[in-house]
């Protein structure tokens, strides 16, 4: 397997690969070039497909945005990004349509050993430092709501239409239709009926 493909895998690799630092250097370029240009610019939306070739109709990303690689994320139609939305694609990240980011909203795949002893850098045989990392894929359903400061790590799977509450850590599977928050987060109750604006006229 190449490198990339144990990435993509959840293998440990070497992030030192020459192959995966041009994927970086590309999109971190990229990243760079959409953050300096003015959001009125439609010269901005070239650029995110390049970034992000599996992406959907209407997608605003607010920015500043930071990708890792963003050829490795797929985001469906309609989809918003607040300030501020970091993507850590190292394992695949799919992205449903008509999803709601709040600001500073951090998706990270990667992952690192727990015993400094496999986690610290070291020098490959060439002198090329480099670590062992590896990373789990991130699946995020249709419809969902995200509010700010909310952290999804990797393996993680939310169920369509679920909200995650401001400053949540996302570490386990969310179900689809609850509201759920916290740290960890966790499920606090279903979405119904009694949530639909005709039930809040106080809000009109």
């Amino acid at each position: 397997m190449t490198e990339k493909e144990k990435m993509l895998a959840g293998k440990i690799y070497d992030p030192a690969d020459s192959v995966l630092a041009e994927l970086r250097a590309k999109a971190h370029g990229l990243c760079m070039r959409y953050n300096q240009i003015p959001e009125t610019d439609n010269s901005r939306n070239e650029l995110l497909a390049e970034l992000i070739p599996e992406l959907g109709e209407n997608v605003n990303l607010q920015g500043p945005i930071q990708f890792d690689y963003g050829c490795f994320t797929t985001i469906g139609d309609n989809t918003y990004a607040n300030f501020n939305l970091t993507v850590l694609d190292v394992c695949p990240v799919k992205i449903g349509s008509n999803v709601f980011f709040g600001p500073n909203v951090s998706i990270l795949t990667a992952v690192h050993p727990i015993r400094y002893q496999d986690r610290n850098a070291y020098f490959r045989p060439d002198g090329v430092m480099t670590d062992k990392e590896y990373a789990k894929p991130i699946t995020i359903g249709d419809n969902c709501w995200f509010g700010g400061n909310v952290t999804v790590l990797g393996g993680v799977h939310i169920g369509e239409g679920s909200v995650i509450g401001a400053g949540s850590v996302v570490t386990h599977d969310i179900p689809a239709g609850v509201v759920a928050a916290g740290v960890p987060c966790r499920v606090i109750r279903e979405i119904s009926d009694a949530d639909s604006l005709e039930n809040h006229p106080e809000l009109f």
